[in-house]
């Protein structure tokens, strides 16, 4: 089973091949063999987001574990960062997120965080790989390893989180709409942003184990939107299943994505002198405007590949500590290992207090590209470099481009998905642009 873990773990639709209870049995035994090489004392602690296959996959993994020898710690619900965090703070040799992330609930995946809060190195995964193979085996009763529930994770996340804002700063006259995407920061989120002193309302932070990310949270803004209009309130939060990604909306309604809300931290850190290497990382898909901004703030801009794992590796590289995407995956490596939607939130609002500016004022120091962004379910592999026509329809938007504009045009990482992004200073051009490549790749 080689190239077992993906850009993000393992994930795939619950029931079909690798997430069923018995192949993530043997991946638990597998890691857990792994860990138990490296470490006679290895202990491991699993959370989950709240989708109802999850009480499976803790169950088949943690039984995986115990059969290797190894310790478990069960969390239950937390958000993906909190679990990054709680490895380091428990003292685990690795932690493991059972999420799907911003997928339906039908979807479902498991990825891993080493002790110090990272995924596991590239040497550990061919590891584990090399161990699926082989048959499972069972350590002695005597080796079998203890499972116990930490019922103080929640309290010390959440510690953990308001350790990151600045305690002079004041909240108490902010009113927040927060949505949770019924997902794992259903029972986190207010009690941070309560205890730092706004005023909070809450919505979609009843998860039933099916109704994850349905059109609510970061994923889909509209239901926020609406809500923080009909409040009067001062902006919206939003994050998605598994809390790793962040999205905002400004007291006039208006979203504020994720390279939006990096451009506002990384202005403020600049001149508090926190932004290191004055150096931001970004993908492909950041908006050129955007771009351009921190160009026109003294800023340098470095270009990842899409994904939080690629932002990460160029942070790591050009030592910064300031990275994100679009899509709300922001990370800020001066306050935690991973993306971490909450800290992110809790960076803006310190900027705000910081500043006495509103959502909206912060980002209108930088015009975005009309960017225009289509998604076409594909079944089955497609050759995206061996279509004539595509390639002739690319080249012919491209010239229409010139420099004030671009195409991206790539296969989702988590998803079956191809996505088509036309960035130009020209909206009706970018859309037309769109429109007809799609329909290209929908005849492929």
């Amino acid at each position: 089973m080689s190239n077992f873990f993906g850009t993000d773990g393992i994930r795939g639709e619950v029931g079909k091949s690798p997430i069923t209870a018995d192949v993530l049995l043997k991946v638990g035994w597998a890691v857990g063999s792994v860990l138990k090489e490296q470490n006679e004392n290895a202990s491991v602690i699993i959370g989950k987001d709240t989708r109802v296959s999850g009480y499976l996959f803790e169950s088949a993994l943690e039984a995986g574990f115990l059969s290797a020898g190894v310790n478990v710690g069960m969390l239950g619900p937390m958000p993906s960062p909190a679990i990054a965090y709680l490895t380091q703070a428990f003292g685990a040799t690795a932690g493991v997120v059972i999420s799907a992330s911003h997928n339906p609930f039908q979807d479902n995946g498991v990825k891993f965080f080493s002790s110090k809060g990272v995924k596991l190195s590239d040497d550990t995964q061919k590891a584990i790989e090399k161990k699926i193979s082989m048959p499972m085996t069972s350590v002695d009763s005597a080796s079998i390893g203890k499972a116990k529930r930490y019922e103080q994770a929640v309290g010390r996340y959440i510690e953990f989180c308001k350790s990151t804002f600045d305690k002079s700063c004041d909240l108490s006259n902010l009113n927040i709409i927060i949505d949770c995407a019924n997902g794992a920061t259903y029972h986190i989120a207010e009690d941070v942003f309560t205890e730092l002193g706004a005023s909070v309302s809450m919505i979609n932070n009843s998860p039933d184990g099916y109704n994850i990310n349905r059109d609510c949270g970061a994923t889909d803004t509209k239901h926020l939107q609406k809500v923080v209009l009909e409040n009067n309130a001062d902006l919206g939060i939003a994050f998605d299943g598994d809390g790793d990604r962040l999205i905002m909306v400004d007291h006039k309604g208006h979203k504020v994505d994720g390279d939006e809300l990096v451009f506002i931290i990384a202005n403020a850190w600049k001149d508090s002198g926190d932004l290191k290497s004055k150096t931001v990382v970004g993908t492909k898909m950041t908006n050129l405007g955007i771009q351009s901004a921190f160009a026109d703030a003294g800023i340098s801009f470095i270009e990842a590949d899409v994904g939080d794992r690629h932002v990460m590796n160029q942070l790591i590289k050009h030592k910064a500590v300031l990275g994100g995407e679009g899509s709300g995956h922001i990370i800020c490596l001066n306050k935690s290992t991973s993306g971490d939607g909450i800290i992110a939130a809790l960076q803006v609002l310190e900027v705000m207090s910081k500043t006495g500016k509103n959502l909206n004022d912060l980002k209108s120091r930088f015009t975005k590209y009309p960017q225009v962004l289509i998604n076409i379910k594909t079944k089955s592999k497609v050759n995206l470099q061996g279509e004539s026509k595509l390639t002739q329809a690319v080249n012919s938007i491209e010239s229409k481009l010139s420099n004030t504009g671009r195409i991206l045009i790539r296969e989702s990482g988590t998803e079956p998905l191809i996505r088509v992004m036309v960035e130009s200073a020209n909206y009706k051009l970018a859309k037309d642009s769109a429109e007809e490549l799609a329909e290209i790749i929908k005849t492929m």
